[in-house]
């Protein structure tokens, strides 16, 4: 077997460039250096005065974060694949002699950012990149949330009742151990789903009602380039109509106009954006006991059409990042969500570019 060389590892470089690689595409289309402000300000590394090993550069390990995010990976395995993969080195800028971050330094930076709430900043940063490429969010804007799953938790119904209340059972406040691994903010509710039709040709009399554990991302996405604009993390439990009072709308969205479906229905939302200048073209709901009119009915009906496009948001971020919260808190569960809400972004602004470059 003949000693590789460096121009055999150009040769495969390049064949990986010949066969789409996205993170080569990342990196030409977004300039990750516009998030060093705000990962300097947030990380307040020393000057190296008092010795020690450097840290890694922030950029470099915020792409590592991106690099996790779309691709679903644990800290374990985010290590041994930047070792393993030529793609995932070249993007971080890594040569094959560089020292690679273990996956306790992935963890530790995360939780840096998370502790110090820098998900908003590095988001909003992201947007104002958006938004100077041209990207204004125009047309109105689309409200939607969507469940993510977390580890289920086993506690007995004493434990679930503290939690509720927003106490810490007695016996976990003797076990610190176990009180790191228990997660005190998600979550269960139930997620409905339209019922099957029966082998026989019947329909069940009711939908299905399945218990789900986690939490929930409600999320606002301008109608014209599907960005998403506004975001929210809460525990599943919590409803989505109240998230909208509590700055969920983006107010400078060009148009007006505000589409939900019938959760964000209620009189004090219609109040809200009445007062605020919105327009509101949430469904309205089914009477009880009565048949919804019909003009009622085309109306829902022009609106799903628009509404149902932040469902494509949600099903690209679960379909293609496998969005899923590994860790405990809610602090954490909004980090996770905040990465793939900008995730999502830059995909959708890769996009777009490679859109109005073909046009």
């Amino acid at each position: 077997m003949k000693q590789s060389g460096f121009f055999d590892v150009e040769e495969r470089l390049a064949r990986l460039s010949g066969l789409g690689d996205q993170l080569e595409a990342f990196s030409r289309t977004v300039d990750f250096e516009v998030f060093r402000p705000d990962l300097d300000k947030t990380l307040t590394y020393s000057d190296g005065s008092k010795g020690g090993r450097p840290p890694f550069d922030p950029v470099l390990m915020f792409k590592i974060l991106v690099i996790q995010t779309l691709n679903n990976l644990s800290d374990e395995w985010t290590e041994y694949l930047i070792n393993d993969r030529l793609s995932f080195m070249r993007f971080l800028g890594l040569e094959l002699s560089d020292r690679v971050p273990d996956a306790r330094t992935v963890w530790l930076f995360r939780e840096r950012l998370t502790q110090a709430g820098a998900i908003d900043g590095l988001f909003n940063r992201f947007d104002a990149i958006l938004r100077n490429a041209g990207y204004l969010p125009m047309s109105g804007q689309i409200l939607d949330a969507t469940l993510v799953a977390a580890p289920k938790q086993r506690n007995t119904n004493a434990e679930k009742n503290d939690l509720r209340e927003g106490r810490i059972p007695q016996e976990w406040q003797d076990k610190p151990a176990k009180l790191s691994h228990k997660d005190r903010h998600a979550r269960w509710t139930l997620k409905f789903t339209k019922a099957k039709r029966q082998d026989d040709g019947t329909m069940p009399s009711s939908d299905l009602a399945i218990p789900f554990f986690g939490y929930k991302s409600h999320v606002s996405i301008d109608r014209k380039y599907r960005f998403i604009r506004k975001w929210k993390t809460t525990h599943a439990a919590a409803s989505d109509g109240a998230r909208l009072r509590e700055g969920l709308l983006d107010k400078t969205n060009t148009a007006s106009s505000v589409w939900a479906d019938t959760a964000y229905r209620s009189k004090a939302n219609e109040d809200f954006m009445e007062e605020q200048g919105f327009v509101s073209k949430v469904h309205r709901k089914k009477p009880h006991l009565k048949p919804m009119a019909q003009h009622i009915q085309r109306s829902n009906a022009g609106k799903s059409v628009i509404r149902s496009r932040v469902e494509h948001v949600f099903a690209d971020q679960k379909s293609q990042t496998g969005l899923f919260i590994r860790t405990v808190g809610i602090s954490r569960a909004a980090m996770r969500i905040g990465l793939a809400n900008i995730v999502y972004n830059m995909r959708r602004f890769l996009f777009l570019e490679r859109l109005n470059a073909s046009a």
